[in-house]
């Protein structure tokens, strides 16, 4: 069964975007993932087809209407997670992504103007509200495109290596540890020697060893949450001090 992506927006001639070519592309055109589209200015009832209003209680910018929304989203169906794509919502984690790539699919729905109104996630609770980042897009979509691209490598078979999903950032808690390839020298400055040694054990440890420095270094966010967990006693263990 393929991973289905769903895509609710306003600019559905976005997708599948750079998803169409590369690893995504062909594992598109392999149908290891598929893309769907849902225009949802479809689901508004006037003859001008407004999707959008003022804020209530006054401001700048427009606020996405709930009823267009929700009939989009209803006529989604059921049985795949829901993200709606906020800065007001969820940093997206690894984790996370790789939870969503091992399931059937996604749907995405990509916000726009000041965003969603507020009652279209009381009416549908189950909709995950998430963040790319600590940053403010002109839509969601772009956002979705990430996180597509995010989950699609990690499908079976889209990637060439099967670790090559396995040792990279956030996967463990921890940014990668830098990469180096041929020429050997460059502009004066060599390859580590370790790494030229064969020494495979004295490899991964200077791998770990400079992982986890760069990340205390420049994640100081994820290296409290990695010390934190390294720190903390096994479940049913107790701590000696």
């Amino acid at each position: 069964m393929s991973f289905a992506a769903t895509i609710l927006t306003l600019y559905p001639e976005m997708f599948p975007g750079p998803l169409g070519v590369s690893l995504a592309g062909r594992a598109l055109e392999r149908g290891d993932w598929s893309c769907e589209t849902v225009q949802i200015r479809d689901f508004a009832t006037d003859k001008h087809r407004t999707v959008d209003d003022t804020p209530a209680g006054g401001g700048a910018g427009m606020v996405l209407k709930p009823d267009v929304l929700g009939a989009a989203i209803a006529s989604v169906g059921e049985g795949r997670p829901i993200l709606a794509m906020t800065p007001r919502g969820k940093p997206i984690t690894q984790a996370r992504i790789r939870e969503i790539a091992a399931g059937p699919g996604v749907a995405i729905l990509c916000g726009r103007f000041e965003g969603f109104d507020e009652r279209i996630f009381e009416a549908y609770p189950q909709i995950e509200q998430v963040s790319l980042a600590n940053i403010v897009l002109s839509g969601g979509e772009t956002a979705a495109l990430a996180i597509l691209d995010a989950c699609i490598r990690l499908l079976p078979g889209v990637m060439g290596a099967p670790d090559s999903g396995v040792e990279e950032s956030y996967e463990n808690g921890l940014i990668e540890y830098p990469q180096y390839t041929r020429p050997q020298e460059w502009e004066g400055r060599t390859i580590p020697e370790v790494l030229r040694s064969g020494d495979h054990a004295k490899i991964a440890a200077w791998r770990k060893a400079r992982s986890e420095e760069d990340t205390r270094l420049r994640r100081p966010d994820l290296w409290d949450r990695y010390s934190g967990d390294r720190d903390r006693p096994a479940s049913g263990a107790r701590r000696k001090d």
